[in-house]
């Protein structure tokens, strides 16, 4: 029998999209690990009757474990506690030595970075995050707020409610000891691992994989298999027992060998292919952007370690700057224009020039909404990656909006670093 969990995100900013959801989808892996599949991820607003109606829909389904986050701060709309001690039939009451940890940590916080508040509403803050339901495990607060394992009370039947912080730092920082908790413990007590493996595929249409997984069909018994076409990139990912890997090690040799041309992972993403190729062959980087305005350069800076083989990017978004900063010609900028694929070279072979590099990239093109002409449309991106035997170069017509145009060029030039580094499909 599968373990089960089903998770509810709290808050308003979550629900209306001004914060967007990380506990969720984190939560739903560190789950899988533990061999617990998640059934459903609920978000809900700050609204009481909300949450009881998502807790009594999850109960519903079955699962062993259910999990909330956000809604244990001091302020008015934070409610989970108490809303949590009802669902499971079980009172509040201010834990006493709880709500004298807390002061402590609101004093130091407080202290560290010279805030003042009102005394009184600072200690009612604090004594309502010190409410704790009847027979309830507390976790201890990695910010100011705790955590709470809450089973249902005597004489009720349900799964036992892992509560925890919304804050992704406080919710990280809490779950080992969640998980350790008795009652959490329990819960997971008969998870069985779950696997979950992915191929990635550069040029492959989702409609033609689709064909295919249908005729494969009979033979993916046991494999839940699952598919997201993001900017060009088919990921393929497979979730199955353990009893069910050598169905997907012939899934995976059959994908692979359909797909030998445009099959470029088996697991790391595109980002980790690339700085591991930079780091294990010792190359260093830089590059010359236009109309991505430096996105590329920041994708490649985001991993620690980065600085060993990121040399630095120069931003040239007027001809002048492009002269100037980069070494573009101005004859060539004034016979083809700064949208050209011989102005992406001349971008890659300068900015490797100005720092050094062994690997230059350039990209120059028109993000929109304005600025196409008939002969060079919104949309129009030249990228190049000259290396220190071979150059990639590609030129592109991207649909859609002014940051679908951006993101999409930097995922192209992504792929022709990996293409350059690795070799594999690059179209």
């Amino acid at each position: 029998m599968v373990t089960r969990a089903g998770v509810v995100v709290t808050g308003t900013e979550v629900l209306t999209g001004r914060v967007a959801d990380r506990n969720g989808p984190w939560l739903a892996e560190q789950l899988r690990r533990l061999g617990a599949d998640v059934g459903h991820v609920v978000v809900v607003g700050d609204r009481p009757e909300d949450l009881v109606a998502a807790l009594s829909f999850l109960s519903g389904t079955g699962v062993d474990l259910l999990i909330t986050t956000g809604g244990l701060g001091p302020t008015a709309d934070d409610l989970t506690a108490q809303v949590v001690g009802g669902f499971q039939g079980r009172d509040l009451a201010v834990d006493p030595a709880l709500e004298q940890r807390i002061g402590r940590i609101v004093e130091r916080l407080m202290a560290r970075r010279g805030w003042r508040a009102d005394p009184a509403s600072t200690a009612a803050g604090v004594r309502k995050q010190a409410l704790v339901p009847d027979g309830a495990t507390v976790l201890e607060p990695v910010g100011t707020a705790p955590g709470l394992v809450v089973p249902p009370a005597a004489g009720r039947t349900g799964p036992p409610v892992l509560v925890l912080p919304g804050p992704p730092g406080e919710l990280r920082g809490m779950w080992p000891a969640a998980v350790a908790a008795a009652p959490t413990r329990a819960a997971l007590a008969g998870a069985a691992e779950l696997r979950q493996e992915t191929l990635r595929l550069w040029g492959t249409l989702e409609a033609q994989l689709a064909a295919t997984l249908r005729e494969l069909e009979p033979e993916l018994g046991g494999l839940e298999i699952t598919t997201c076409l993001r900017e060009g990139e088919l990921e393929i990912v497979t979730r199955f027992a353990a009893a069910a890997q050598p169905a997907y090690d012939r899934f995976a040799a059959l994908l692979a060998e359909r797909y030998a041309a445009t099959l470029f992972s088996t697991g790391p993403t595109l980002d980790d292919l690339v700085a591991t190729a930079l780091a294990g062959q010792g190359l260093t980087i830089a590059a010359g952007e236009s109309c991505t305005g430096g996105l590329l350069v920041a994708r490649l800076t985001e991993r620690p370690g980065s600085s060993a083989a990121v040399l630095g990017g120069v931003t040239a978004y007027a001809d002048e700057a492009k002269e100037a900063l980069v070494g573009v010609p101005g004859e060539l900028l004034a016979e083809h224009g700064a949208v050209s694929p011989q102005v992406a070279r001349a971008l890659a072979d300068g900015v490797r020039a100005r720092f050094g590099a062994d690997i230059g990239v350039g990209i120059t093109g028109i993000a929109g909404p304005g600025g196409g002409t008939e002969a060079k449309p919104v949309g129009t991106v030249h990228l190049c990656v000259v290396g220190p035997d071979r150059a990639e170069e590609r030129s592109l017509a991207v649909p859609g909006s002014r940051t679908a145009v951006r993101e999409r060029s930097v995922t192209m030039a992504m792929h022709l670093l990996r293409a350059l580094l690795l070799g594999g499909p690059a179209a």
